[in-house]
């Protein structure tokens, strides 16, 4: 199977937090919008099952978005708010901040 250029991840958050996280998330701040774009990152949708998330999107050069992605300002704020919320690490100066799902299936 070629590989596709999309990445997905899924992340629990607190219960406590659950209600938060989607407001956030279902308004989110423009120059966040903006931080993803410039990073390269698209077509970005977060599902949710409960309080479970998956989150998927597109990205051809996904190590140079998330090095963006972790000197921008405008997510570092962002990340300190809801990282709080999950279960997890939001921390792109670790080697894996999030741990990528596997792509099984690709239809093209």
């Amino acid at each position: 199977m070629a590989a596709s250029n999309k990445y997905a991840w899924s992340w629990q958050v607190k219960e406590e937090c659950l209600e938060d996280y989607v407001r956030m998330h279902l308004d989110p701040w423009p120059d966040i919008m903006e931080e993803h774009r410039s990073a390269g990152i698209s077509n970005y949708s977060i599902f949710q099952n409960g309080t479970q998330f998956f989150y998927c999107f597109e990205c051809e050069e996904v190590e140079a978005a998330f090095a963006y992605i972790a000197e921008s300002d405008a997510c570092n704020r962002w990340n300190a708010i809801t990282s709080k919320m999950v279960q997890g690490s939001f921390d792109f100066h670790q080697a894996e901040p999030i741990k990528p799902l596997r792509e099984v299936f690709f239809l093209k």
